[in-house]
């Protein structure tokens, strides 16, 4: 599926859920929200993906992707 939409790389669950999670977050879905929707127990889990986000945030090429999207 990820071939035929034009995605190269390896796409895993992992990559799918870390998406999942990066556009809720981006989106204004609170970390509680989000955790209950993946799952998690521990909210020390979800709150990865926020660390993760605000990483990307600082990198100009996350800026420019979202201007794209």
């Amino acid at each position: 599926m990820a071939r035929k939409a034009g995605v190269e790389g390896q796409i895993s669950p992992h990559s799918m859920r870390h998406t999942f999670a990066t556009i809720a977050l981006d989106n204004g879905v609170t970390l509680h929200d989000l955790q209950y929707s993946l799952g998690q127990a521990d909210p020390r889990t979800t709150r990865r993906y926020d660390r993760s986000r605000h990483k990307l945030a600082k990198s100009a090429g996350y800026d420019v992707a979202r201007a794209l999207a």
